[in-house]
């Protein structure tokens, strides 16, 4: 090689090295697995360089997935709005009735609220990279996503509830608040289904899979079950020993509770059936930053963000990952798993709704 040449091609690399080191990052940058293509998103979700999420998951219970999130795209500011169910449904409609901007990404347990947002035209469809990682029951139209695959489940009070007592199905519940209404007077608790989206959506599907689910209602109310809208008010009282059994509560919260606290707390999967929730995500149509908010559901979606989810008890709705989820030892037909789809919408007619809550009453009252 001559010393001309030579030097050419010295100049030649120079000059292209930034180019391929920017190259090189921007390949590194995109998800093993995905089309090299994604790094379009990712350079669009950096320019907009923001992302507004409103969420029903107390922003502590994902600090880690969060964080996971941030690490990987610095370059995005993130808001994260934790609220109640009910006032983060409340907040998007004014908001989107307003035309002023609304979230970038909306993710809530409440999944009937979640999936009238997405049927009433406030979704845009994305296809995410990840969505061949996931069950058939956990995406609707690519609008609506399940992101958590986690249990119902039964709480009490280790302290103070026999072992013998301790119910392992609906029926057995049923049949010890009947046998011992007196004893567990004033100590059951549950959600309240007339002011809780979520304790409305359990008991419905409740409803669903069992007709003797009135006859468990009944038997509440002669205890004088004690209702709320918070898992954590209901988690407290079960640790005080103010009650001693949970109906339908949240197993992610309860499961975490019982790590931190073994002694007071159990919890029992019903083996009857148990329900088996999801916290749906959907990016609205008026998101602002819709790139970060593709971002943001792929990595919840992610191998990475659903670990993160796991270590707090949240279940992984990866089918590659079911095997570390609380319910890995429980036969498939035992779970019931709520559908992400317009199946969800039916409790919501106002007219289905007012019944069911009149019929929720009077069994509660022995009627």
């Amino acid at each position: 090689m001559s010393r001309k040449f030579a030097l050419l091609v010295a100049t030649a690399l120079t000059i292209a090295s930034p180019l391929l080191t920017a190259a090189a990052v921007q390949a590194q940058s995109v998800p093993a697995g995905y089309d090299p293509a994604y790094a379009k998103i990712i350079e669009a979700a950096n320019q907009e360089g923001a992302l507004s999420i409103y969420s029903a998951t107390d922003a502590a219970a994902v600090s880690e997935l969060l964080k996971g999130f941030e690490a990987l795209y610095p370059k995005i500011k993130l808001e994260y709005a934790d609220q109640n169910s009910t006032e983060m449904y409340n907040r998007f409609i004014s908001e989107a009735a307003a035309n002023s901007g609304t979230a970038d990404l909306m993710w809530s347990s409440a999944m009937d609220l979640q999936i009238k947002l997405v049927n009433d035209g406030y979704a845009q469809p994305y296809a995410s990279p990840e969505v061949k990682t996931l069950p058939a029951w956990a995406n609707w139209k690519n609008e609506a996503y399940g992101t958590t695959a986690e249990p119902i489940v039964f709480a009490y009070n280790k302290r103070l509830v026999a072992e013998a007592d301790v119910p392992k199905t609906h029926a057995d519940l049923t049949k010890l608040l009947t046998d011992k209404a007196d004893a567990f007077k004033g100590k059951v608790t549950s959600y309240d289904p007339e002011r809780s989206g979520v304790g409305f959506l359990y008991i419905t599907q409740d409803a669903q899979a069992s007709k003797s689910t009135w006859d468990l209602v009944k038997a509440m109310g002669q205890t004088g079950v004690k209702l709320y809208t918070s898992s954590g008010a209901m988690i407290e009282r079960l640790t005080s020993g103010e009650h001693t059994i949970g109906y339908n509560m949240i197993g992610s919260y309860v499961l975490e509770r019982q790590k931190k606290d073994p002694a007071s707390i159990g919890v029992v999967l019903p083996s009857d059936y148990t329900i088996i929730m999801s916290r749906i995500a959907f990016i609205p149509k008026a998101a602002k930053h819709p790139n970060a908010a593709k971002l943001f559901l792929d990595y919840l979606l992610s191998k990475p963000g659903q670990e993160a989810m796991v270590a707090r008890y949240m279940g992984s709705i990866r089918t590659d990952l079911a095997h570390i989820n609380p319910t890995a030892d429980m036969p498939e037909a035992m779970l019931r798993p709520i559908h992400v789809g317009p199946e969800l919408l039916t409790y919501l007619d106002q007219v289905k709704r007012l019944k069911f809550l009149k019929d929720w009453q009077k069994s509660l009252q022995g009627k």
